[in-house]
């Protein structure tokens, strides 16, 4: 398995959905439908049989869970051209963006900011600024709190204006769900809190930091850019083509 591959591993690892099953290196994953990296399988590696019939695989898997067969590929891979080849699509319906840059950078601790703590259970406000709307579900819950996880708060005007989530996998710092209520952007929130949660990272021993970004949200890559990452690499989601993948769990 290559640099790019493990490190799928890693984030899918931060990022754990109710229900995992193995097809050799691929990962069959379900949650409720809560996001499309714990609803889509993570096809890197060797499924063990022809893709062909691990994407037969895929589509039985997510047809007895309700949810649309999807898989995370690595962009350019092997097996995202295998996909290509058996008629999938690109999943641009994707509402989070199908394409995403994966961005690293090593770890180092900074000076605390007043009001910005790392916490090691969520707060209620935290939840409620960190899940959109129709995300509150037990499913949600489960993921964001699966693993050892770092709950990162910022304070202004005597309210939770910010929050991000931190996960630990092997030496490495998972970062997601960074969110700034609206009447507190632009005051140095978001580099605060990333800033608290490298440091939280370190004291806990990672030594590097990993998000996963849409390649489409700019602000964000902007502000991760000027904080050190850099890319590691890109991966997609695909879907079957319309009548390639009929659910047969019925």
């Amino acid at each position: 398995m290559n640099a790019r591959e493990a490190l799928e591993i890693v984030c899918s690892r931060a990022w754990p959905p109710l229900v995992e099953e193995p097809l050799n290196d691929w990962r069959l994953r379900w949650a409720g439908g809560f996001t499309g990296r714990a609803n889509s399988a993570l096809a890197v590696g060797d499924p063990g049989l022809p893709v062909p019939d691990a994407l037969r695989a895929v589509c039985d898997f997510a047809h007895a869970r309700g949810i649309q067969p999807m898989v995370q590929v690595i962009r350019d891979s092997p097996n995202e051209h295998a996909v290509v080849a058996k008629g999938w699509s690109q999943a641009t319906r994707h509402h989070r963006g199908h394409e995403v840059v994966v961005l690293t950078t090593p770890l180092t601790g900074t000076s605390p900011v007043d009001g910005v703590e790392v916490h090691d259970e969520p707060t209620p406000a935290w939840w409620e600024l960190t899940l959109g709307p129709g995300e509150d579900t037990p499913a949600a819950r489960s993921v964001l709190t699966g693993g050892k996880v770092g709950y990162g708060v910022a304070t202004a005007d005597g309210v939770t204006a910010g929050v991000v989530r931190g996960a630990l996998v092997d030496g490495w710092l998972h970062i997601g769900r960074l969110e700034v209520a609206p009447a507190f952007r632009r005051r140095g929130l978001a580099k605060a809190l990333m800033g608290a949660l490298h440091t939280w990272g370190v004291e806990h021993g990672a030594g590097h930091a990993v998000l996963q970004v849409a390649e489409g949200n700019a602000g964000a890559l902007a502000l991760y850019a000027g904080l050190g990452y850099a890319p590691h690499h890109r991966y997609r989601y695909w879907v079957p083509a319309p009548g390639s993948c009929e659910d047969s769990t019925s």
